[in-house]
């Protein structure tokens, strides 16, 4: 079951890369400041890479809003460091690869492309106190998610 705007995230634990290598990260650690969790299937695939480019490319936005944007998937958090150090993405990447938090939120394909398992697109704003404000969550992994809603709420929170 899918989570749903106004109950609490979930929590889940995933790792991020560090200065000091990889470093368990959890959900619950963002609790304190407004967050924008981007699922995303893959990386260096043209829509995630679309998607990723659009955050990027806005990241001032979010920071102004003064929301942490984290983007999410199973790849492992190397594979996230080659991708963001070639394509100049600063913002944060937390590897799934365990699908603990997938499985938390609600939102894995069961087969993409031949692979089980995969997180569906979606997007999750959690506000201060960690409560969902917005969820979105698509079964056609070529959509991308509304950037505007998502600058919506997080203007409203």
């Amino acid at each position: 079951m899918s989570i749903k705007v106004g109950e609490r995230a979930p929590e889940a634990t995933l790792v991020a890369l560090t200065e000091k290598g990889p470093s368990p990260v959890k959900i619950s650690e963002l609790k304190g400041s407004k967050s924008v969790l981007l699922f995303f299937p893959l990386v260096n695939t043209g829509v995630c890479h679309a998607e990723m480019c659009t955050v990027r490319d806005n990241l001032k936005k979010y920071n102004t809003l003064g929301a942490r944007v984290i983007a999410i998937s199973v790849d492992s958090p190397f594979a996230f460091s080659l991708w963001a150090e070639k394509e100049g993405f600063t913002f944060d990447f937390w590897s799934d690869f365990n699908k603990e938090a997938q499985n938390a939120f609600g939102n894995s394909h069961d087969e993409l492309i031949g692979l089980k398992g995969v997180a569906k697109r979606s997007a999750f704003v959690l506000d201060k106190d960690g409560i969902v404000r917005l969820a979105w969550i698509s079964d056609d992994p070529k959509q991308l998610p509304k950037f505007e809603e998502i600058q919506k709420v997080l203007t409203e929170i």
